[in-house]
């Protein structure tokens, strides 16, 4: 089954200094990097998703600033296509559906940030619009959220997202059990 990777904004303001630093993004974007890695040396298609707001009121990822900018862990080669999107869906009013059907691919390997946002969209749609979805569950990042006058950690918020999409959307692999999958298929 072909397959391609979806790298969802691993962006400089989710790391520290940035507008909206996420707990164990360090981490996640290694992970990332190397999964990148391996479907470069395999010469899989890799698609990375950019976030850029469509306003500057916005809080974050604002047009023409460094914290816009992909992560130096996982930036683009010349020639790896980079799709911007202005909404927590990477298919919303963007191109990467239809960059993936040209491609034909039908099993999407999913990684980046937030897990309690743009991971959970982009994975809920992928699967609605028919493809099979891997999350790499150590490859995404999360921050804590309030509620109810709460905290929320980020490690519960990331296991709550990450439970609900391997309900019915998506299966959930570390990177290690990814890797070790595919040395099985060989």
């Amino acid at each position: 089954m072909k397959t391609g990777l979806i790298l969802v904004d691993i962006q400089n303001d989710y790391f520290s200094g940035g507008r909206m630093e996420l707990v164990g993004i360090n981490e996640a974007s290694a992970k990332a990097r190397d999964l990148l890695s391996l479907f470069r040396q395999n010469q899989w298609p890799t698609f990375h998703v950019q976030h850029v707001a469509a306003s500057d009121a916005a809080p974050f990822f604002l047009p023409n600033t460094n914290g816009v900018e992909i992560h130096h862990s996982v930036k683009p080669l010349p020639g790896e296509l980079v799709i911007q999107k202005h909404y927590p869906n990477s298919f919303r009013e963007t191109i990467l559906d239809e960059h993936l059907t040209e491609a034909g691919i039908k099993r999407v390997v999913i990684c980046g940030a937030m897990s309690h946002m743009c991971i959970d969209a982009t994975a809920r749609t992928a699967a609605d619009l028919g493809y099979k979805c891997i999350v790499i569950h150590d490859a995404c990042a999360s921050k804590n959220l309030e509620f109810g006058g709460k905290t929320i950690s980020a490690e519960e918020v990331h296991g709550s997202f990450m439970a609900a999409l391997g309900s019915a959307y998506a299966e959930l692999l570390s990177l290690s059990e990814f890797l070790s999958r595919l040395e099985g298929s060989d």
